[in-house]
């Protein structure tokens, strides 16, 4: 059995947080405010259904969260994001728990018709998987909650004009920091992300050793991110941040090496090297290679 909580309403979730609602799409809560929880014995899991974007800072180390099949990759000072559409599930002990931490909760409709919903698609971090949660240093942490309080000051003026510009320029402000988190977490968690550029560059070698090309086509960036275990837009932000180039772009730079070598591994047709790639149409693919290495294979093979 399990409980299936909605969260689709600023109202109801403040008044569940034993919070007043100080503007009906935006809130800023301290969960240590809210009251005690207890789901009951009955159900196993609580599922979380999320119609609001929300961010939570949470100050303890919180291994029973889910989303999907794996548990989030939580400790204390962790900020995760859940976007409309999602789902979180809570393995329910059945016993009290008081809550703890922070969050910021919006309606998609606040940021609509202002500047940040232009840009909203580029944070990628709403879409990545679970172990790929944002860890804050003590620093990190408190700039967060200072960034909170900002939001919440202006959540108490009266609203105006300005309300809904300014409200939306502060939390572009903290996702803009948020941004810089991540890029920081990608240089320095070595332990989590160490060896995933090795194990990419493996994955190319025997995808392309296997009959998979001839099945499945050139190597997508989605299929080598779910080999790997990783969103495909974490795994595209690390091989950036890795190389310098898009994880397309990587494994198109590679199609290519690999695509150079069978040039010269006999009489095989330019046709029948692009199946072996995984190429549909071999115009494709010769099309592909003259961009890239600046000739046609046959050229390429008579220039060598």
């Amino acid at each position: 059995m399990e409980i299936l909580y909605p969260i689709n309403n600023i109202s109801k979730y403040n008044a569940d947080n034993n919070h007043k609602t100080l503007h009906p799409l935006v809130s800023v809560i301290d969960f240590s405010k809210a009251p005690e929880r207890n789901w009951g014995t009955e159900a196993k899991t609580i599922k979380f259904q999320y119609g609001l974007y929300c961010i939570y800072l949470k100050d303890v180390k919180c291994g029973d969260i889910r989303y999907g099949r794996d548990y989030y990759d939580y400790q204390a000072g962790t900020l995760v994001f859940f976007a409309p559409g999602q789902v979180m599930e809570v393995d329910n002990l059945g016993i009290s728990y008081q809550p703890v931490g922070y969050g910021l909760v919006f309606h998609p409709d606040l940021i609509h018709g202002t500047i940040l919903a232009k840009t909203f698609s580029d944070y990628n971090f709403f879409s990545y998987k679970t172990n790929e949660a944002l860890h804050i240093s003590d620093d990190e942490r408190q700039l967060v909650l200072d960034l909170f309080v900002k939001i919440e000051l202006e959540l108490k003026q009266p609203v105006d004009k300005h309300s809904k510009k300014l409200i939306a320029s502060n939390i572009e402000l903290f996702l803009n920091y948020c941004e810089r988190f991540y890029d920081r977490q990608f240089i320095t968690r070595d332990n989590v992300n160490r060896g995933v550029l090795t194990k990419f560059e493996d994955l190319l070698n025997s995808y392309f050793l296997s009959e998979k090309p001839q099945s499945i086509g050139v190597p997508s960036v989605a299929y080598c991110a779910n080999t790997l275990h990783l969103s495909a837009n974490y795994f595209g932000d690390l091989i950036k941040k890795e190389t310098g180039q898009t994880a397309k772009e990587y494994i198109l730079n590679k199609t290519i090496e690999i695509a150079k070598n069978k040039v010269f591994e006999g009489d095989k047709t330019v046709n029948e090297i692009a199946y072996e790639l995984g190429f549909k149409y071999p115009q494709h693919f010769t099309r592909l290679f003259k961009q890239r290495v600046g000739c046609t294979p046959n050229e390429y093979k008579n220039l060598n």
